[in-house]
């Protein structure tokens, strides 16, 4: 068996652990991973886009068993997110994703001030308004295709930044993203077929594509059942954390 899919398996495991728990960073670990191995940004968001589709549908089941999924909330994330995750993978295949990313970069920042402010608050967790996750979810699914990852961290910290339960925030987003990546992926295989995208070297990622599914669909299970079973502070303060390094990680890489 190709060594990569033993490297992939365990960076989809950590990186599904993380985001199944958190709500947030499996896109963000696992395309930094395959660029630094030199894969173009469109390759690496197909991939991980493809390889979500079946991780993001066992932590999917996991937040729905442990009571992790708020279902108005799930389908207006994902109406949105696979609207805006089709345009986002067109405009990959278009233009450069650095355009966008530096936007990114500062929302971020923001919310993850402001989810630590929230657990430093202690402030408890309010009914979140049903207006805004529509368009929340179209804009976490184009700047989810764009960068190959970015669901869980704009929304995920949104959501929590405007006060919703962050148990079911972290699970319904993590659910919401199995119709983003699927929709994203399908439109990806569509810009192939049709030739509005020419891209080499998918081929050669088939293992790490394994490896990514493998580690992510076996560690699915445990994540849901951390965020079940965190104390709600804790879960708040390592959401925040995690927001703000992700947003410092890439300020460095684009600056």
């Amino acid at each position: 068996m190709d060594p990569d899919f033993w490297l992939f398996a365990a960076v989809g495991f950590a990186a599904q652990l993380v985001d199944g728990a958190l709500g947030m960073a499996y896109g963000v670990i696992s395309t930094s991973v395959l660029l630094s191995f030199g894969v173009t940004p469109a390759n690496a968001s197909a991939s991980v886009h493809a390889a979500k589709v079946f991780t993001g549908s066992a932590s999917g089941v996991s937040h729905i068993v442990y009571g992790n999924v708020d279902w108005k909330l799930l389908a207006l994330l994902a109406g949105g997110g696979v609207v805006g995750g089709v345009l986002g993978a067109y405009v990959l295949t278009s233009i450069p994703g650095e355009v966008v990313k530096p936007f990114v970069v500062v929302w971020l920042g923001l919310m993850g001030l402001v989810i630590l402010y929230r657990a430093w608050r202690q402030t408890r967790p309010k009914v979140f308004s049903w207006k805004s996750p529509l368009p929340l979810g179209l804009v976490g699914g184009f700047f989810d295709a764009i960068g190959g990852g970015g669901w869980g961290p704009v929304v995920t910290s949104s959501l929590m930044g405007a006060g919703a339960d962050t148990r079911k925030a972290i699970g319904t987003t993590n659910t919401a993203e199995v119709f983003v990546a699927a929709a994203t992926s399908a439109a990806f295989l569509a810009s192939l077929v049709s030739g509005h995208w020419e891209t080499e070297g998918l081929g050669a990622l088939l293992w790490s594509l394994a490896g990514l599914i493998a580690g992510g669909v076996v560690a699915a299970p445990l994540a849901g059942w951390m965020t079940k079973v965190l104390p709600l502070r804790m879960l708040t303060w390592l959401v925040g954390g995690l927001v703000v390094a992700l947003a410092i990680w890439q300020a460095i890489t684009l600056f």
